[in-house]
């Protein structure tokens, strides 16, 4: 969905001049919630005139500054990008009391101006205000979507040849082949646009080319997706066998409408299946394929969780025909060890989707203004030394024997959210990691390429809806095993 970097923002500064000249206007409930006086809200660093706390976030990686902004300012902050209130939560604590204690007044997703242009065909899972329609298309997501009997259909196909890989695109090819779907590339915009910063401004929308370039690429989406679709309903007219082993998510969706469609609250439309399948497969793609990679990069840079890792998964299946099964996997306690490590150190969102505060209520302590804009900062969770020794180390064993896992209930450790909101392919997420990465450590054996020392491994990290590896991870590949025919 929308590609929220904060990070490039030099054509806001040069704008800034042009907007003193402007009235920039917003809602009146959102002016007088965060100017009354009466209100006890969080800390929070101090602003400028117009941009508030933008100049704050001068940083290539906003999560590692939020978190230090955190560490002058506590749990709860408040942060002014433009005329919008935004709530940063960095504690577990207080990421409990917006996802679990108040959970129904943090439910609904905030909507900028780019992010409705892309939802024009509809708001989707991710995006769809709290309520009958959201329901129904998760349960659909979960039940008839991600349900084991279709996770269990999806298995990687390894590589060959033994030579230099460049493990990114390969984990993705990978990932893309389990889902079954090709998918474009899609940018939908890597800044903080003007709109976004002056939501009821004029001037902003006009002078940000963010929007334009949003519809061209929301067009060129959905136009295919609309190809796909009817292309996917004319078979389905057309065909007079059923072959629901075979069904993608497309024909699921397909079937759904055919045999409820009379009884759905809300319609299935044609275009709420094009936004749900765009969500599935942007979403099944790449936090997944960002967690492989990054798993991968440190098992690298440490030979003795790699060692171990594949010891326990060769020991597994060489006894099995050297084919990766679903029994099998359940017998990795390490890797999944290894696969939570890589979850904490790297979340798959720094920064979980925002919500927005439905009504004021208390926070910590603090007055949490209605129609606020909320930040769960779980990368910067997941690193606080309070609820974890040696935060930065990568040590999988730190999760033997822990009742800690990444379902939601943990409040340190939240890589895919929590409350009715968490992420609803959480399982679907993992099983892909778990599939893929015991496939690479089975059949292959990895080594960094010449001169390049464990320690020496290039860890920097970009930002976006998911961190990924700032350089592409480039291994050597040597086949271990004959791969199963």
């Amino acid at each position: 969905m929308e590609n929220l970097t904060y990070s490039c923002y030099l054509l806001l500064l040069a704008l800034i001049p042009l907007v003193y000249f402007v009235r920039i206007g917003r809602p009146n409930s959102l002016r007088n919630s965060t100017d009354n006086p009466c209100l006890r809200l969080p800390p929070g660093p101090w602003e400028l005139p117009v941009i508030g706390s933008v100049h704050h976030l001068f940083s290539a990686l906003p999560h590692r500054t939020l978190r230090d902004l955190s560490r002058r300012h506590g749990p709860l902050m408040l942060l002014k990008l433009g005329k919008a209130p935004v709530i940063v939560v960095s504690g577990a604590d207080a990421a409990k009391a917006v996802m679990k204690t108040h959970d129904n007044v943090f439910s609904t997703r905030p909507m900028s101006s780019a992010l409705k242009v892309v939802l024009k065909y509809g708001n989707g899972i991710s995006f769809s205000p709290y309520g009958e329609e959201w329901r129904q298309l998760c349960k659909a997501c979960v039940v008839e979507l991600l349900s084991a009997e279709r996770i269990q259909s999806f298995w990687p196909v390894c590589e060959r040849d033994h030579a230099t890989h460049q493990v990114s695109p390969l984990i993705i090819i990978i990932i893309i082949i389990i889902i079954g779907a090709a998918c474009e590339s899609i940018r939908f915009g890597s800044r903080i646009h003007l709109t976004y910063l002056f939501p009821s401004s004029r001037l902003a929308r006009a002078l940000s080319s963010t929007l334009r370039r949003t519809k061209a690429t929301r067009d060129t989406v959905f136009t295919y997706l609309d190809h796909v679709v009817s292309e996917h309903h004319d078979r389905r007219q057309s065909s007079s066998e059923k072959d629901d082993g075979h069904q993608d998510l497309i024909d699921v969706l397909l079937q759904i409408k055919a045999d409820k469609g009379d009884n759905l609250q809300v319609p299935l439309t044609k275009d709420m299946i094009k936004i749900v399948t765009f969500e599935l497969l942007t979403g099944g793609i790449e936090g997944p394929s960002t967690t492989m990679n990054w798993a991968m990069a440190e098992l690298m840079r440490n030979p003795s969780a790699m060692s171990r890792a594949q010891a326990e998964v060769r020991r597994v299946f060489m006894g099995q025909n050297k084919v990766i099964t679903q029994e099998g996997l359940a017998e990795l306690p390490y890797l999944n060890c290894v696969i939570k490590e890589t979850m904490r150190l790297h979340a798959p969102s720094p920064l979980l989707l925002p919500r927005q505060c439905q009504e004021q209520c208390k926070i910590l302590g603090y007055d949490v203004p209605k129609g606020a804009t909320v930040l769960v900062n779980a990368w910067a969770i997941a690193r606080d030394p309070e609820y974890w020794p040696e935060p930065e180390a990568f040590m999988p064993e730190r999760f033997q024997g822990s009742l800690i896992d990444p379902k939601g209930n943990n409040f340190e450790y939240t890589p895919f959210g929590s409350g009715r909101r968490m992420c609803p392919g959480m399982h679907f997420g993992l099983a892909q990691v778990q599939l893929v990465l015991a496939s690479l450590l089975l059949y292959f054996d990895w080594a960094l390429p010449d001169g390049i020392l464990p320690g020496d491994l290039d860890m920097a990290e970009t930002f976006g809806i998911v961190a990924k590896r700032k350089e592409d991870l480039l291994l050597r590949a040597t086949p271990r095993v004959q791969l199963p025919c």
